[in-house]
């Protein structure tokens, strides 16, 4: 039989080695110390399993119920950060101390550049972008 790689599987196989030494008892009475042994650890080792299962049900369980936790936390931060504006005004530099920035007004917006070469309707530009629809012949004429 090949050897198996798994706790699962290794239980089975012990399980299936024990049966067959039982059967045979009488043939290899020299192993019964090593099958009392074996039986033993196989006893354990199903128990260690059945805990294992039982906690990994608890574990699920626990974080089943700190998602919950985290969801109601972050909703009453969310409350306690707004009341907290309330009270210290949003323009407040005390709110840093509770890990808030304060408003501190809207950034300038950046000043546009002076039209120059490559800029459209000056000497230098290139010419009208394709899709863009071009402008018919002018007439000269008064």
């Amino acid at each position: 039989m090949a050897k198996q790689n798994t706790y699962t599987g290794m239980i089975g196989d012990w399980q299936r080695l024990l049966a067959t030494l039982e059967l045979h008892g009488a043939e290899i009475p020299q192993l019964e110390p090593f099958r009392a042994k074996l039986g033993a650890m196989l006893n354990e080792a199903v128990d260690v399993t059945k805990q294992q299962a039982d906690l990994k049900a608890s574990k699920q369980a626990m974080s089943k119920q700190l998602r919950k936790l985290t969801t109601q936390g972050q909703r009453l931060a969310t409350v306690v950060r707004s009341a907290l504006k309330e009270h210290y005004g949003i323009e407040e530099e005390k709110l840093t101390a509770f890990g808030m920035q304060p408003f501190r007004g809207r950034a300038k917006k950046a000043v546009s550049p002076a039209p120059g070469p490559g800029t459209p309707g000056t000497p230098g530009a290139p010419g009208p972008t394709p899709g863009t629809p071009h402008p018919g012949p002018q007439s000269t004429t008064p």
